[in-house]
């Protein structure tokens, strides 16, 4: 790995594991609905300009059905479902459930190319599986069986979204496919807004707001692009085992939130089993041919 892209790893690892921090302080004061649009909307004005000058806004909703499709997965249900969420369980927790989505991008993989489920997706599934019991299971801090659900969804949903990406709007530019999906993102939210419009803006959650567009959204993305034409898409995953390591971290060290044990084991686990799922290497027992069909 060149030097640019450990340096556009670590700053996407990192900005990519604040949004649980900032969602948290964001929905102390606004509703979900407002977090999520207000992300949105912003993010796209961000973003808007660049893509214009691209040329290739208007690609970006060639196939509407699809990238309707995309937005539910991959922004506007997430978005909402962890905002739900972190009303009631800390953004640690949301974090690492959320880490879940390489394994489960793994899992769709298999199932939807008709491939092999191989020794080493099988051990990080199981791996990933005992992470969220060790969570759920063996924290002194009891956990609604709701949100959990919430953020495991939204954990499915990103792990779909670049799969219909990769398959279905792969003809359009990426920039083109995230301004457009962002717009749209929008437009779902904007019916809801008046029902949950806030009486007062406080700074903190506003600046809150502010940054999950600015920086979680319209610059990650940008890094995304540029990690991607460094190292390739399946080796910018790899960002995944960092991300849940900083929404721990910051939720302790910021939010005061507990740090058990039942937290450090459930973080183990769960990135284990996201490494196991994504090697590109094949274990022992799991031939090579199985490896290059994933991939």
């Amino acid at each position: 790995m060149s030097r640019k892209a450990l340096l556009l790893f670590l700053a996407l690892g990192v900005i990519w594991g604040v949004p649980y921090l900032l969602i948290r302080i964001a929905v102390a004061d606004y509703h979900p609905v407002i977090v999520a649009f207000g992300r949105a909307a912003i993010g796209a004005l961000v973003l808007l300009p660049f893509a214009i000058r691209g040329g290739g806004i208007m690609a970006g909703f060639r196939k509407p059905g699809w990238l309707i499709l995309f937005t539910l997965a991959e922004i506007s249900g997430p978005w909402f479902l962890i905002g739900f969420a972190e009303t009631r369980v800390t953004s640690s927790l949301a974090g690492l459930i959320i880490a879940l989505t390489p394994i489960l991008a793994a899992i769709l993989g298999v199932v939807l190319s008709q491939e092999r489920l191989g020794t080493g997706r099988l051990i990080g599934l199981g791996l990933g599986l005992a992470g969220v019991v060790a969570l759920l299971g063996f924290d002194e801090q009891p956990t609604e069986l709701l949100p959990v659900l919430a953020l495991g969804a939204s954990a499915f949903g990103y792990a779909l979204g670049p799969i219909i990406v990769a398959r279905r709007l792969a003809d359009a530019d990426d920039g083109a496919v995230v301004v457009a999906s962002l717009i749209v993102a929008s437009v779902i939210y904007l019916p809801f807004v008046p029902a949950y419009w806030p009486a007062r803006f406080p700074l903190d959650a506003s600046l809150a707001v502010i940054a999950l567009a600015v920086v979680c959204t319209a610059l990650a993305f940008q890094l995304l692009f540029a990690l991607i034409a460094e190292v390739g898409a399946s080796r910018a995953t790899v960002i995944a085992y960092l991300n849940p390591a900083v929404a721990v971290l910051l939720g302790v060290s910021i939010l005061g939130e507990p740090f058990s044990f039942a937290l450090l084991l459930g973080f183990a686990l769960i990135v284990a089993g996201s490494y196991f799922s994504t090697a590109r290497k094949p274990l022992d027992g799991e031939p090579a041919e199985t490896r290059a069909a994933a991939e």
